[in-house]
């Protein structure tokens, strides 16, 4: 039987996950080839656990083979139109990764969960992608930009992309939260007590009708952001990859640098990250693919 996800025990299953992979696996970089398939082990089995037919999608870079892990729940009138959420597993040296990017991974984990055993009339698939961290970042090496290529190369009907890139962190003292440009001090708030959802012009729309129904199913505060490239940090994850397709593609994240001083340092740890609210982060996705998927 698949154990659903409920509002009390969510923030205990995230913690899990992001302590399993910061603390008994550790650093995950592109060389820790070892440490990697330790985690797409580890993620397969979390998936399967749910009866989600799961696949590993392989692929190469600089002699050595890694994998995108992929779940999916089938929808059952119109299988073909697929949403795909995502998350990199991957790490920097410098880092266990709690909140970069454990927490974007097990975030993809809880919402699998969640919607175990949810019939949707869309397809949902759930990916944990190998490689986004140096020196792959933003090129054609990047796990997600594999996955990417094949569905444009099979020509998948991807109505969407949803990137989760460090879900954990909030801050709640004035002047905590900062912003990539001055004006945008003065549209958004100073407390980095919400969740953002960032993506590039054309993925507007798909970004302002996810963000209602993201805001139907949680009170965690949301705001979004659209804007070109010249705006640092709008494409700095793997829905670039999506946009190099002319998918559409957000990112939701608690804005990483611009809020979180752990990034990419020894510091980035599990105790530093708020459970409670990266549940409700999981909580407004659901909310979100749900109304997608009917």
């Amino acid at each position: 039987m698949v154990q659903r996800e409920t509002v009390t025990d969510a923030p205990a299953y995230l913690r899990d996950v992001v302590t399993m992979l910061c603390r008994e696996i550790g650093f995950r970089t592109y060389q820790d080839t070892d440490r990697l398939d330790k985690t797409a082990q580890y993620i397969s089995d979390r998936f399967a656990s749910l009866t989600l037919p799961v696949t590993r999608q392989t692929f190469r870079y600089n002699g050595k083979t890694y994998q995108n892990i992929i779940a999916e729940l089938r929808g059952n009138a119109s299988p073909e139109q697929v949403l795909v959420v995502g998350a990199h597993y991957d790490t920097v040296r410098t880092t266990p990764g709690a909140d970069d990017n454990a927490s974007g991974v097990a975030g993809v984990l809880g919402l699998a969960r969640l919607l175990a055993g949810t019939t949707l009339s869309k397809t949902v698939r759930f990916v944990a992608f190998a490689l986004e961290e140096p020196p792959v970042y933003r090129t054609h090496n990047m796990g997600s930009y594999h996955c990417a290529r094949i569905l444009h190369d099979n020509a998948e009907r991807v109505e969407g992309m949803i990137c989760l890139e460090m879900i954990g962190y909030f801050c709640d003292q004035p002047g905590c939260q900062h912003y990539p440009l001055p004006f945008l001090n003065l549209k958004f708030p100073n407390t980095g007590n919400y969740i953002a959802l960032v993506g590039n012009l054309r993925s507007k729309g798909f970004t302002v009708e996810m963000a209602k129904y993201f805001r139907a199913g949680t009170d965690l505060p949301v705001v979004t952001l659209n804007a070109p490239p010249v705006v640092l940090g709008i494409d700095f994850s793997d829905h670039w990859s999506f946009n190099k397709f002319g998918y559409r593609a957000f990112m939701v994240t608690d804005t990483a640098f611009y809020r979180n001083p752990n990034y990419h340092a020894p510091t980035d740890l599990p105790e530093t990250l708020d459970f409670a609210r990266m549940a409700k982060v999981v909580e407004g996705l659901k909310a979100a693919v749900e109304e997608w998927g009917k």
